[in-house]
């Protein structure tokens, strides 16, 4: 695909909830139609923004990267899982390293507050339990999240400056209840009735876990797009 003249900072998730806090601090936002799950497109202290969101998982970070033109500096951003038995609920973390286990990105660090960094482990599933949390510590990392290793290759293919923002959402000493790669489908999207489903059968552990999640992620989201809106790029 050509690109355009636009120079525009490009904002890459897996879910539109992780955007719309940081959205919501834009001026004249409109929908941004790409061959991408969600997508919008702003002006943010005189700067051309995007915000798209495609799905879990490293290859639909890239694809979502691909199809936007006029693409001059990249940020992966979304919620993460803590390694780090420091890291709360609502913690904002900047990458300044990306691994998947095989290759390592380097992320630069935006202007604005201070947060904690780190290298973040980006895979390609999610990390369900503790103790393999606690492998993925031991190997360096900080925390664990999906889309970061997919949109820093996509950003080094363009030679683009990359960042990596994320927001924790879960703890480093806990296990999920809910089988969440079984109700992960092809697209990248989460099949919530299966999980709702599943949680019905015990909905003690599983059912509450969801609520909990739900209300943690909308803390998240509003940390991020606070924080994102005191940075520079």
């Amino acid at each position: 695909m050509s690109r355009g003249v636009l120079q525009r900072v490009l904002f890459v998730a897996a879910d539109p909830r992780e955007c719309l806090s940081w959205v919501d601090h834009w001026d004249h936002v409109k929908p941004l139609k790409l061959c991408v799950h969600w997508a919008r497109q702003g002006k943010w202290k005189g700067v051309d923004v995007v915000a798209v969101a495609n799905g879990m998982g490293g290859d639909r970070a890239s694809a979502a990267i691909q199809a936007v033109e006029g693409v001059a500096k990249v940020c992966s951003i979304g919620y993460c899982g803590a390694l780090e038995k420091k890291l709360q609920v609502g913690d904002v973390f900047i990458g300044n390293q990306v691994t998947n286990g095989a290759e390592a990105w380097t992320a630069k660090r935006p202007g604005g507050p201070a947060a904690k960094s780190g290298c973040v482990a980006s895979l390609d599933y999610i990390v369900q339990t503790a103790r393999e949390k606690s492998a993925l510590r031991a190997a360096g990392s900080s925390v664990v999240e999906m889309e970061a290793a997919g949109a820093a290759r996509a950003a080094q293919a363009l030679k683009v400056p990359f960042y990596c923002v994320k927001v924790v959402s879960d703890l480093a000493d806990e296990d999920f209840a809910n089988d969440f790669n079984h109700a992960r489908l092809p697209n990248g999207k989460m099949n919530v009735s299966r999980l709702v489903m599943g949680a019905m059968l015990s909905p003690r552990r599983k059912l509450t876990e969801l609520i909990r999640l739900n209300s943690r992620t909308a803390l998240a989201s509003k940390q991020l797009g606070d924080f994102l809106a005191n940075c520079t790029f």
